[in-house]
């Protein structure tokens, strides 16, 4: 009923399959994986750390009323509570100029939105814009045209307000991995749709994505909801990569 050959060589050719990629950096989960491969209509990329580096710098510090070590200092001392590659970069800013860090306690985390901390006696919010304004802290016209400058140049604005005030921006700039073009194009060539899912603001996003020629984005996507996202394109009847 079942040539032995083909018995055979299926899952031999398969299991060589799998270990050649991983002997090229390509982990395949299982034989079903390899297999539906073949059947790919899309394929949708997290930005952080898989199409950037994952490595991300402050490159701007924008302080609004207090000096910018204080405001670098506030938000570090916040941010090393978390594990967040943003917040390592805020961290690592501070820890290169040599300044002091105060303690911090009562961390606590808002997914996707922000973080906060009791700092010297005051409470910090670090985060996007929509947080902040979620506990009543106004951000000035000034610093709105600022934040969207920044956002235009595709670095992220993280907003830091103390005290119940406005204390300023960090931005926030993380480079492109050198291959993400040419397998964006390669992907494209293949004839896959390719669309990039992020937490990330819609002008940063776009300003990425822009870059890379990716023309369909999804930002300001919360960690829970991109699963939601995938389902959404495998509803309209795509088979998806993410």
């Amino acid at each position: 009923a079942c040539p032995c050959a083909l018995g055979l060589a299926t899952p031999t050719a398969v299991t060589v399959g799998i270990g050649r990629g991983a002997e090229l950096g390509v982990l395949i989960r299982n034989g079903e994986a390899l297999e539906i491969s073949e059947k790919l209509t899309a394929v949708v990329f997290d930005k952080t750390g898989t199409l950037t580096r994952g490595k991300p710098d402050v490159t701007d510090i924008v302080a609004f009323g207090v000096p910018e070590d204080r405001l670098l200092a506030l938000a570090a001392a916040v941010e090393r509570n978390s594990q967040h590659p943003l917040a390592a970069a805020v961290v690592r800013r501070a820890e290169s100029t040599g300044i002091t860090v105060p303690e911090s306690e009562r961390f606590t985390t808002f997914g996707g939105r922000g973080v906060s901390a009791v700092v010297e006696g005051e409470e910090v919010l670090i985060g996007n814009q929509p947080f902040l304004l979620e506990h009543r802290i106004a951000v000035p016209p000034e610093a709105a045209s600022r934040i969207t400058a920044l956002q235009d140049e595709g670095k992220t604005a993280v907003l830091v307000a103390a005290g119940a005030e406005f204390a300023g921006i960090l931005a926030i700039a993380d480079t492109l991995k050198a291959t993400t073009k040419d397998a964006i194009a390669d992907l494209k060539r293949m004839g896959l749709a390719v669309t990039m899912i992020t937490g990330d603001n819609e002008r940063t996003a776009n300003a990425i994505a822009r870059e890379i020629g990716i023309e369909d984005v999804h930002a300001g996507v919360l960690p829970q909801e991109k699963a939601r996202e995938v389902k959404a394109l495998q509803e309209r009847g795509a088979v998806v990569a993410f």
